[in-house]
């Protein structure tokens, strides 16, 4: 099997040697929740890469069925025409067999590089502790490598139970690597970097119009023939924030954006805390990328929490992965239609 080294942005040395499953329990208790393994199944994670890699995301890629793949299936039986059945069927199978070259996993090699970087753990939960932040920062290395390749510390841990985050060593990863890196020359540089980071394949079709289809839970991209080209899981609104149906319009697409942290626009939150101005990065509330609507406060956008998406509520805009909100940024132009229906 052909290794390949990869250059990723950072790392603690502290970091250096630790074992997977030691760094993504670590992160676990970083972020307040209990460290579970998970149970890996290659036949539904290799649905998922090629699903992952034709623009039908299926959220994390971990190997597991549920809500998330069945929605990508739905979309991807959709754009080819098949029964839409959501379920990995004879039908839908035939289809997928012509990218079987795109193996569920690929084995890469740790640089002392790929190791380095600016991580902030634990990181702050108050936006006051935040907004002092220099950026919102990765909390650890396996954080990191999970969101590259699309997927969780926990699945990285099962998939490599003896491996160690060192120079050198060589992990096992879901294949999210992307066909092309020749971002549009208008892209500005620490954008690029980050669409790299997150193999983000440069390769993206042209969008027209996004649906966000609150039944589904679904973002859709349609050209400019209203052919489904794309979709994504998402989450969009809560009973105390519905998802504000109607048509909208995208205005500007902002990468790297800061989040103002504004108490009187923000349900359940008080009136008498301070506004306070979260800073950049993966971590952000807002994620990546923030794609701004015409309705009035809300956008599109990623999460710092990609296992949540399709599971979570949010205050009434809709939340892609960080990879999934990158992915529809290049595919989208401000004055695309926006519609939000039930």
């Amino acid at each position: 099997m052909r290794r390949i080294g990869i250059g990723l942005a950072a790392a603690s040395i502290a970091a250096m040697g630790m074992t997977v499953a030691t760094a993504q329990q670590n992160t676990s208790q970083a972020q307040g929740k209990a460290s579970q393994a998970v149970q890996i199944d290659r036949n539904i994670l290799h649905v998922q890469v090629i699903l992952d890699h034709l623009g039908f995301g299926p959220g994390v890629l971990d190997g597991r069925g549920g809500m998330s793949l069945t929605a990508a299936l739905k979309g991807f039986q959709e754009s080819r025409g098949l029964p839409i059945t959501g379920k990995p069927d004879q039908a839908t199978l035939r289809a997928l067999h012509p990218y079987r070259q795109l193996r569920p996993t690929r084995t890469l090699r740790l640089t002392e590089a790929a190791l380095r970087g600016q991580y902030i753990n634990p990181l702050p939960k108050e936006p006051e502790a935040q907004a002092k932040l220099p950026a919102m920062a990765y909390r650890a290395p396996i954080e990191k490598l999970a969101e590259m390749f699309h997927t969780t510390p926990a699945v990285l841990a099962a998939l490599n139970p003896n491996g160690r985050l060192a120079p050198g060593q060589q992990l096992v990863f879901p294949n999210a690597l992307p066909t092309s890196r020749a971002y549009p020359e208008d892209v500005k540089p620490e954008w690029r970097q980050t669409l790299s980071q997150l193999n983000v394949d440069a390769n993206q079709p042209r969008g027209e119009t996004i649906v966000v289809d609150k039944s589904d839970a679904v973002l859709r991209v349609l050209d400019a023939n209203d052919k489904l080209v794309a979709q994504f899981q998402a989450t969009m609104g809560s009973e105390r924030d519905p998802l504000p149906l109607g048509n909208w319009k995208v205005l500007s697409i902002s990468p790297l954006p800061d989040w103002r942290f504004q108490p009187k626009i923000l349900k359940g939150v008080p009136d008498t805390k301070k506004e306070q101005l979260i800073p950049p990065g993966p971590n952000n509330p807002v994620g990546v990328v923030w794609i701004d609507l015409s309705k009035e406060h809300y956008g599109i956008h990623g999460t710092a929490e990609p296992h949540q998406i399709g599971r979570a509520e949010s205050n009434g805009c809709v939340r892609l992965t960080n990879w999934d909100a990158a992915r529809v940024a290049l595919m989208v132009k401000p004055g695309a239609p926006v519609i939000f229906q039930a």
